[in-house]
């Protein structure tokens, strides 16, 4: 999820004289129309190879639940969820290599990713795999951070931004401790070796967490502020659209007919 770049700014040209203001109102209403026509509902172009996989890693969630709690097969619930976190990169890929990206998918992945991990957590904690001030930490930030952006979204009108590169690194370290916690509990022969790694990636993605969630705060204040700009200059762009003017219908005399 690279971060925001900064779009083009739009040409225009005028011609000298008289003419200056109609090219001007061409080039507005031809830029409205070209806006309007690239825009896209979160609910188009929906059937995609992208969404279809990101679906599949979330209906891998019940599994997971089974194996942890009705087979009791900690081993097997560990590594699920450590083939769906080590994946999450690849729904993303795809979209760009392929050229399938879409305004749902841009909610829909990063939704199914934030449910997979705070249910994965939640569960883990019920089983009592994972230890509980760890685990709590990384909720809260998951829930502040996601309420946050979430409420700026919906109610604020901020414009989406793509997560930095260090809050990729961060999410990549908790999703591999997260499994590591859990299946460093088991009596398999790996079992020491993920007890260690689980806090080797554990401590420094926590902290890396909170770094990033700090860090997002301007982000989230110039994503409001660019969703604030842009529906005030939409706003103007309709009511400056000019409206053809309707000619009064005349009457006509009957004394006047030939």
């Amino acid at each position: 999820m690279p971060s925001p770049e900064p779009t083009d700014a739009d040409e225009a040209s005028f011609d000298d004289g008289s003419s200056e203001g109609a090219s001007s109102e061409g080039a507005s209403s031809e830029g409205a129309s070209s806006e309007g026509a690239s825009s896209e509902g979160v609910f188009d172009n929906i059937w995609t190879l992208p969404n279809l996989f990101t679906l599949i890693r979330l209906l891998c969630l019940p599994l997971f639940l089974y194996l942890l709690f009705a087979q009791d097969n900690r081993a097997g619930a560990a590594w699920l969820l450590a083939g769906l976190g080590s994946t999450d990169w690849v729904d993303g890929y795809v979209a760009r290599r392929f050229d399938q990206t879409s305004e749902f998918g841009k909610v829909f992945d990063p939704t199914v990713d934030r449910l997979l991990f705070i249910v994965a957590v939640t569960a883990i904690i019920i089983d009592g795999s994972i230890p509980l001030w760890f685990a709590i930490a990384v909720l809260a930030r998951e829930v502040i951070v996601g309420g946050v952006i979430a409420f700026a979204t919906l109610f604020l009108r901020m414009e989406r931004f793509g997560v930095t590169w260090l809050g990729k690194v961060a999410t990549f370290m908790l999703m591999g401790a997260v499994p590591s916690f859990l299946i460093g509990t088991t009596d398999v022969w790996e079992a020491p070796f993920f007890e260690v790694l689980a806090w080797l990636l554990g401590i420094p993605g926590l902290l890396l967490s909170y770094w990033t969630g700090i860090a997002y705060i301007p982000l989230v204040r110039q994503g409001i502020a660019a969703g604030r700009t842009s529906a005030t200059t939409s706003t103007a762009l309709v009511s400056s659209a000019p409206v053809p003017a309707i000619e009064p219908a005349t009457e006509t005399n009957d004394h006047e007919r030939p």
